[in-house]
């Protein structure tokens, strides 16, 4: 099958990459405006490692109006992206939801300040990024994709296998098109000769 992407609708693009390009990690973002926004975004990746960046595109809600995430990202120019375990995976999922209300009072999702600066992290979180905006790109779509500075890192001592040389284990989960999983199945790189 081939396919023209300019014959075809934004959701049916979707689709197609968000089944293609897998798996994509999950940025569980909190930020801070009227009330605590915690909201899951699978468009997601690192950027670069100098200067140390992440890319998330977040868009709008129904009625054109951006996203919390995004306004509040706008606002406070920072955020905090936590990544996802099994454990949290029903209340990320939950989180999903569009709501006009704090998803961690709703939904029960207890937080943690480790920063006093950055929004808190989904209290138990196996890993979190503290970010600042970095740069808002305008691709002319209904997407806006956020280049964020990672500013501050946290992980759980758990998942540290040796920290002199920054090993760090997570068994995190992942969006594979329309549903989650996990990596399971580990391969050791081969040898270059």
């Amino acid at each position: 099958m081939k396919i023209d992407f300019s014959q075809i609708e934004p959701k049916d693009r979707y689709k197609i990459v968000s089944r293609t390009v897998i798996p994509r990690p999950i940025a569980w973002i909190v930020t801070e405006g009227a009330y605590l926004n915690i909201a899951p975004f699978s468009y997601f990746i690192p950027l670069s490692s100098e200067p140390p960046t992440l890319i998330v595109s977040i868009g709008h809600k129904k009625d054109g109006r951006p996203k919390d995430t995004l306004a509040n990202i706008r606002k406070t120019k920072k955020c905090t992206i936590c990544m996802v375990d099994e454990a949290h995976l029903e209340k990320m999922h939950f989180s999903s939801k569009p709501i006009d209300a704090s998803e961690a009072e709703v939904f029960d999702i207890p937080t943690q300040r480790l920063y006093e600066e950055f929004p808190p992290i989904v209290e138990g979180a196996p890993a979190a990024f503290f970010c600042t905006l970095f740069q808002e790109l305008d691709i002319g779509g209904a997407t806006i994709p956020l280049i964020l500075k990672i500013e501050r890192y946290y992980v759980d001592d758990r998942y540290v296998k040796n920290k002199e040389r920054f090993e760090i284990d997570l068994d995190l989960i992942a969006r594979v098109g329309a549903y989650y999983a996990a990596l399971g199945k580990r391969i050791e790189p081969p040898q270059i000769p």
